[in-house]
């Protein structure tokens, strides 16, 4: 009976392009997904940080330049709403 088990390792089967090719994109998919998940733990460089403060201090200025006093309230808010309906 041990002498009908084959131990010996059994040969490699040669590849076709096709599982080639397939065995090489799922490797690049697989690094791909590793990237786009360090980026979202790592968001971003110092450089863009200091243009996002830049556009965030133009955007603040922006603000305070059109803000004109405090909001009209709500009540003439619904009545000017109402006189446009009619």
């Amino acid at each position: 009976m041990s002498a009908e088990l084959d131990l010996s390792a059994p040969e490699d089967p040669e590849f076709s392009f096709l599982e080639t090719l397939l065995r090489y994109g799922l490797f690049l998919g697989a690094i791909f997904q590793l990237i786009c998940i360090l980026a979202v733990i790592f968001p971003f460089s110092k450089g863009q940080e200091q243009e996002e403060v830049e556009s965030s201090d133009v955007k603040a200025a922006e603000q305070t330049k059109k803000s004109k006093g405090p909001p009209p309230p709500i009540r003439q808010k619904l009545k000017k709403e109402a006189k446009k309906k009619r």
